[in-house]
């Protein structure tokens, strides 16, 4: 894709967020990869909502902005770190979903295996460490997940999602928020059966490299 295609893209996720409520104020950041040392990136203080093709700005691999104007968003050390730690990936996402915010604020393990579509499309959902929000910290805590999981939850501090667009990461996002919608749902009635060893293994062949075995649920 074009750069031009890809601040479009951006903006159009920005409104996704938005009307998702998956981000309020000025909230969240999207980036994209474009190539070495080169990222397109949100600018700090505007709404992701609002946003403009042209309101996209350029930074380098140290965060500094290389063109564009306005501020390079002060989380985007934390998405550096994903870039780092994952090659095969174009774009990440970090926003607020309130569900699975508040779900890490009272402790409820998303890692747990009740919700079958989660293992077969992103494995689990991690909680990472705390970190000072719009600081180098999240770029620590994010590292080590990162490179096993396409969506992690950060502890008090929103989830950051991974893909090879900016639309992929989001729909992932929204994967996120709706499990957790589901499980808030489900705690509130009761109990929830977790899945047992057979059945996550059946779901687990979805992540089979052919000819190998079926790799084993990192959370049982």
């Amino acid at each position: 894709m074009t750069e031009q295609a890809w601040r479009e893209q951006m903006c159009a996720v920005g409104r996704r967020l938005y009307a998702k409520n998956m981000v309020a104020a000025t909230d969240g950041n999207i980036s994209v990869r474009l190539g070495e040392d080169r990222y397109l990136c949100t600018p700090s203080g505007v709404s992701k909502g609002d946003m403009q093709p042209e309101d996209m700005l350029v930074a380098d691999g140290q965060g500094r902005k290389v063109e564009g104007k306005g501020k390079v968003t002060s989380e985007f050390f934390t998405h550096l770190a994903a870039y780092e730690e994952r090659a095969d990936i174009t774009a990440v996402v970090h926003a607020h979903p309130p569900v699975a915010t508040a779900l890490t604020l009272v402790g409820i393990d998303m890692t747990k295996p009740i919700v079958p579509e989660v293992i077969m499309g992103l494995l689990a959902i991690p909680t990472a460490g705390y970190a000072t929000p719009g600081t180098v910290e999240g770029s620590g805590v994010v590292r080590e997940p990162i490179r096993q999981f396409d969506a992690v939850l950060l502890q008090s501090h929103g989830a950051i999602t991974v893909g090879d667009s900016p639309y992929a990461a989001y729909l992932k996002l929204e994967k996120v928020e709706h499990t957790a919608q589901v499980l808030q749902s489900a705690y509130l009635l009761g109990t929830p059966r977790q899945l047992s060893a057979v059945e996550v293994e059946k779901l687990m062949r979805f992540h089979a490299t052919p000819g190998e075995e079926t790799p084993q649920y990192p959370f049982l």
